[in-house]
């Protein structure tokens, strides 16, 4: 086996490139009508944890009995405690923490931004680095993350034409 030569046509994604893609991946398993969001945790390049976003276990989910927010007239970034759904990050926290792994010094990838109710758990959990695919319409949680030192990146990963 001889060593691998990296040059300009080493078309390899970056590791962040790779860890967001699979993180699209999982968010294909929401269960949320109104937006499918996936999170990974990321320790030592190893995936330590997914979540999506989706009701707990044994609940029913919103793609079989409606979306209660949506009846309600409630926009997205507000009054995230009316919602039969956990959110992905939230998800990924826990399932991390069920299966004892350690999430200090981690990063977290998400396909959107977290809300301020994640990114309290996030910081609790010591997560230090988040790198998202895009936004949220909720300005605290950019505010809280900044505040605890948490590394934000943004990372725009464009479907190649095999992946389509």
């Amino acid at each position: 086996m001889g060593t691998r030569t990296v040059d300009s046509t080493d078309n390899r994604p970056s590791w962040d490139e790779y860890f967001m893609k699979i993180t699209r991946l999982v968010a294909e398993r929401s269960t949320c009508l109104r937006r499918k969001v996936g999170a990974i945790i990321v320790k030592d390049k190893r995936i330590i944890s997914t979540g999506y976003n989706g009701a707990p276990r044994g609940i029913a989910h919103c793609l079989d009995i409606g979306c209660m927010r949506a009846r309600m007239g409630i926009p997205s970034g507000e009054r995230h405690e009316l919602c039969r759904g956990a959110h992905a990050e939230q998800n990924a926290i826990i399932q991390a923490a069920s299966s004892g792994s350690i999430m200090e010094g981690a990063a977290m990838y998400c396909t959107t931004a977290p809300c301020s109710t994640c990114t309290k758990m996030i910081i609790n959990a010591g997560i230090r680095r988040l790198v998202l695919g895009g936004t949220y319409p909720d300005k605290l949680g950019e505010e809280l993350a900044g505040e605890a030192g948490i590394e934000t990146a943004y990372v725009d990963v464009i479907e190649t034409e095999t992946e389509r």
